[in-house]
């Protein structure tokens, strides 16, 4: 039998301390999480409202810089300058750098751009003339200095000199125009050859 004062039960007035186990600490709560989750949430929402405030500062800046007068003129100001379109506006042989194919009809989309000491001037022409013809006349007028690049429907003539360039891209689409020839003349003032 075993001796009852050698037992490891603790003596009535004796005191033994009870060791803590080693190892990971008590699991926290779940509101530290939930912390970190609402800080996260924040941050998004407020990089959002940030974005949100650019681009209604860009929305405020393009509508103030934008104006439409009787005409039907719409110009837009830039720092560097003015575009303006206006599908009832007429341009002259001058304008484009170029003479108007005969008895061409100016059609939409013509536009007038103004950039520092730069400016473009662009407009479409219809013909009932075939690309063949219309294309004819403008190599004619180009000269031999012009670059051409010929498309099954059309093509392209490109003339510069050290002040400006003259692109003149002529197109025919059965679809389109009731199948007139279109020619767009492309002006672009202030630039230097390469």
């Amino acid at each position: 039998m075993s001796d009852p004062t050698n037992s490891q039960a603790p003596q009535p007035g004796s005191f033994q301390p009870v060791q803590q186990p080693v190892g990971a600490p008590p699991p926290k709560s779940g509101s530290s999480a939930v912390k970190i989750i609402l800080i996260i949430v924040g941050v998004i929402f407020f990089l959002g409202l940030i974005v949100a405030g650019i681009v209604g500062y860009g929305i405020y800046r393009v509508a103030h810089s934008i104006h439409k007068d009787a005409n039907g003129e719409i110009t837009i100001n830039t720092p560097k300058g003015a575009i303006s379109a206006n599908p009832d506006q007429t341009f002259t042989a001058s304008d484009l750098g170029i003479a108007i194919y005969p008895a061409a009809t100016q059609g939409k989309g013509g536009l007038r751009m103004t950039i520092g000491s730069k400016s473009m001037v662009t407009a479409n022409f219809l013909t009932p003339d075939s690309p063949d013809k219309v294309m004819a006349f403008y190599k004619g007028l180009a000269g031999p200095n012009a670059q051409t690049m010929s498309t099954g429907s059309g093509g392209i003539i490109t003339m510069q000199s050290s002040t400006n360039s003259v692109t003149v891209t002529v197109a025919q689409s059965p679809n389109e125009n009731n199948g007139e020839t279109q020619i767009t003349i492309v002006n672009t003032t202030g630039t230097s050859s390469n």
